[in-house]
């Protein structure tokens, strides 16, 4: 408020907070870190898991950086943009959220000493996008080519990312899958190869083991056969997909139709059987035995497919509808009368069985499918979630080495590299500028600290150790945390897509200037609802 002529002047509403300059920034700088402390346990091969439970009491237990900030409740606006670099690390790279979400925090972290030291924000930005735009050229130039063909490459990348999440144990064998899902979706445009993810689709069943799951080329559907006098079983299966009901349908406008004696009844009865019966001897005239339906299909249909033998399932979804197209080769027929023999796909084989006392229909042994199935079995259901997690990252990782062909050491080899190449750099630059360069560099050496810190080893010794044999070694050399030594992480086939390290690096950054060019927060105050019994809406109390 402003006192003019005696009068005050309200600017803004009662109860809005507002943080101003260094408070401003204090408090951002807070949230954020706090974010990257909280997940930063969870990074690396020793990383420890988190349990999360909502508010409805489900559990979710994982170690995935994306995912437990997605399922942590965030209120504090400067900690949500924490989240959000997490989530663009997902989408872009698909690996590699908690080592972004881990930077951010600690370029931060440095961010506020040069503050406290009263170097300008704006200097700090200068130096920290530089030190950006310059760790990227290093990437580079440290990363190797790599034959897209090489099924070992690609398999220890898998390996790479699953190491350390729960499904671990299997990690070899949950990795020859991801690797072989990518490789049969994979498809050539030009020189290069793209790769469609939704083209490989996850299908959960808990029960058995983690062993027992399997990739299926082709594509599994939560459904089953809509007729008990149906084969359940059909081989060398000529499949229609239709986009429609097989069923008599109601006039497109409200008509009214007046019956006046049982003759015409019963020949409008026996209209309807008709149009059913030509529905399904179409089907059967062009040589299908197995029919996908996304929408209903009539009893008296159901009937006459099951005398013919064909195989019927109704409701399909769309997206199930466009993989079985991508994998057998059909064509989705939006009218039954348009179907011909060059319309339907093709499967060795198509079988209803059952999965933990569920019927699934199984779509096997297509030619060359171009969409696949991964069907995964765990003991309980928080362990199918998380190896779906981990098969996920996997197979974006191959996804990346596959598009790309470019990949680095992991095991922090490469921020260590940069940390060392970017102390030089700031040398070269000068200026205030240089501080900021040099806070960058050291941030970054918190990945091999932490990974130390994780696997119960000391981080100064080891970070000691490993920069002193990473500078007579050359750039490939990182923190072994099975034997607590420095080693070449390439040899040990410790690897990660060049992608995965650029965009942790680039979304952190970016993140981190967002932040310190922020110099006024205004808050409005919450709704009454919304304050409960959180006694006021202290800013700085969404911290917790």
């Amino acid at each position: 408020m402003a006192q003019l002529t005696g009068q005050p002047v309200v600017i803004l509403p009662e109860g809005t907070q507002r943080y101003v300059g260094r408070d401003a920034q204090r408090l951002n700088i807070l949230a954020a870190r706090i974010v990257a402390e909280t997940i930063r346990t969870t990074l690396g091969p020793k990383g420890m898991d988190k349990m999360l439970v909502d508010s409805l009491g489900d559990i979710v237990i994982t170690n995935d950086g994306a995912t437990i900030l997605d399922e942590m409740d965030i209120q504090h606006p400067a900690a949500k943009m924490m989240v959000e670099v997490a989530k663009t690390q997902d989408k872009e790279a698909g690996d590699g959220t908690t080592t972004a979400v881990v930077i951010a925090g600690e370029l931060l972290r440095k961010a506020e000493e040069l503050l406290d030291q009263n170097i300008h924000p704006s200097i700090v930005i200068k130096g920290y996008a530089l030190a950006a735009e310059k760790a990227q050229q290093i990437l580079d130039e440290i990363s190797k080519d790599v034959d897209v063909e090489d099924k070992e490459i690609l398999k220890k990348a898998a390996v790479t990312s699953i190491t350390g999440k729960a499904a671990e144990e299997e990690r070899e064998y949950l990795a020859e899958i991801a690797v072989e899902a990518v490789k049969q979706v994979a498809e050539k445009v030009g020189d290069k190869y793209k790769v469609d993810l939704d083209n490989i689709k996850f299908e959960k069943k808990e029960g058995g083991s983690v062993k027992e799951t399997q990739l299926i080329r082709g594509v599994v559907i939560d459904k089953e056969v809509v007729h008990p006098g149906m084969p359940k079983r059909v081989e060398n299966a000529k499949i229609a997909l239709i986009n429609d009901a097989l069923e008599v349908k109601e006039t497109e406008t409200d008509a009214e139709i007046r019956i006046t004696s049982p003759e015409q009844l019963q020949a409008f009865l026996e209209q309807e059987e008709r149009m059913l019966r030509e529905m399904v001897d179409k089907i059967k005239e062009v040589g299908a035995n197995v029919v996908f339906v996304q929408k209903g299909i009539d009893d008296l249909a159901q009937h006459y497919l099951a005398k013919y033998g064909i195989l019927a399932v109704r409701r399909v979804k769309k997206s199930d509808m466009e993989k079985l197209a991508k994998a057998t080769g059909a064509k989705i027929v939006t009218n039954i009368r348009d179907l011909t023999s060059e319309d339907l796909g093709e499967a060795e084989l198509v079988e209803q069985r059952k999965v933990a006392g569920e019927n699934m229909i199984f779509v096997e042994g297509c030619k060359n499918p171009k969409a696949v199935t991964i069907l995964i079995r765990g003991g309980t259901e928080h362990v199918v979630d998380e190896v779906e997690r981990a098969l996920e990252d996997a197979v974006k990782v191959a996804k990346d080495i596959v598009e790309d062909g470019r990949i680095v050491a992991a095991g922090g080899a490469p921020e260590i590299e940069l940390a060392i190449r970017l102390d030089e750099y700031a040398k070269e630059v000068g200026g205030k500028e240089q501080l900021a360069i040099e806070a960058f560099a050291e941030a970054l050496k918190v990945i091999p600290r932490t990974l130390a810190e994780n696997a119960g080893l000391d981080p100064v010794e080891t970070l000691v150790k490993v920069i002193a044999a990473h500078k007579e070694k050359g750039p490939t050399i990182g923190v072994d945390v099975f034997e607590g030594e420095p080693a070449d992480m390439m040899e040990k086939g410790v690897i990660a897509p060049l992608r995965v390290t650029k965009q942790a690096i680039k979304s952190a950054s970016e993140a981190a200037i967002m932040i310190l060019r922020i110099d006024d927060v205004i808050a409005a105050s919450k709704l009454e609802k919304d304050k409960g019994d959180k006694g006021g809406d202290d800013f700085g109390s969404d911290l917790d």
